[in-house]
């Protein structure tokens, strides 16, 4: 099972490399992540210049695509020849944003009546999109999910090990990282993020 992050020039270092973190924690498991860019090289908001591991075409074939957020994602959502290189299934994939990468769900159509979760500073332009915006970390509906501040990427990882390989493997990976002394309610935490919205479906397989 492979999952493409798909990381913008401008990207958020913690969306990216947090989620991707996270799941490649599971490869020995069969689930494999990667940094999935439109150019060679991108360039972080910090400036931090990352090799792209796969290239955008890479999401058409992936099992699983988030799409990680930026400073300049109203420049990606704007860009038409960028956008339709996102060419995305949720009927075969899963699909996630992580903050301002609901914008590109919305350009995308994927979201449609379903509401989402943003970042503060992303809020408004993900509401005039006509999306309702959560006063919440993480949401899910199907295969669409999305999460909101930097750090519920982790929320967003434990969904896509959950969905997976199920909620064991997700606690092994969140118990791992967490605080030394806060193991058990961080994996509770994420555990009960993703809980709610992941009751009644399917592992992806």
């Amino acid at each position: 099972m492979q999952v493409a992050v798909v990381t913008f020039d401008g990207f958020n270092e913690l969306d990216s490399f947090i989620a991707s973190a996270l799941i490649n924690r599971c490869r020995k498991d069969g689930l494999e992540a990667f940094i999935t860019t439109p150019t060679p090289v991108v360039t972080s908001m910090n400036g931090v210049k990352v090799t792209g591991q796969r290239p955008m075409e890479f999401v058409t074939e992936a099992d699983v695509v988030l799409i990680g957020s930026g400073v300049k994602t109203q420049d990606v959502v704007a860009n038409d020849q960028l956008i339709s290189r996102l060419r995305l299934d949720p009927s075969r994939q899963l699909i996630g944003s992580q903050c301002s990468g609901a914008l590109v769900l919305a350009r995308l159509g994927l979201l449609k009546d379903m509401p989402a979760c943003t970042d503060i500073k992303s809020r408004p332009f993900v509401e005039a999109c006509d999306v309702t915006v959560l006063d919440a970390p993480f949401h899910a509906e199907g295969n669409i999910a999305t999460a909101g501040g930097c750090l519920a990427s982790q929320y967003l990882a434990t969904w896509v090990i959950t969905r997976v390989l199920g909620e064991d493997a997700a606690r092994d990976v969140i118990g791992y990282v967490a605080p030394v002394g806060e193991n058990q309610e961080t994996v509770e935490r994420a555990i009960r993020a993703i809980r709610a919205v992941h009751s009644g479906e399917a592992a992806l397989s």
